[in-house]
């Protein structure tokens, strides 16, 4: 599916507006700069909010994808 290989995954799917970006934040201070978080979620507000999320945090959207009624992130962390 995706040309990135995840160091992490959060399945935030069934969560609601704001939850998976709060919970992106939380999995995200965990790891270290260069890793890559996936994220699935299923809320279609989260096509919006988590690109947001990581132009306003610093950290790199590499790619997102909708598949199975799914939406899929790839997120690089950039800093500490």
């Amino acid at each position: 599916m995706s040309q990135y290989k995840p160091d992490q995954t959060l399945d935030a799917r069934g969560l609601c507006c704001p939850l998976p970006v709060i919970r992106t934040k939380k999995v995200i201070e965990t790891m270290a700069p260069g890793e890559i978080l996936e994220i699935i979620t299923t809320d279609p507000g989260s096509k919006n909010d988590i690109p947001a999320w990581a132009r306003q945090t610093g950290n790199e959207l590499l790619s997102m994808a909708d598949k199975n009624e799914a939406f899929f992130f790839y997120i690089k962390k950039t800093s500490e």
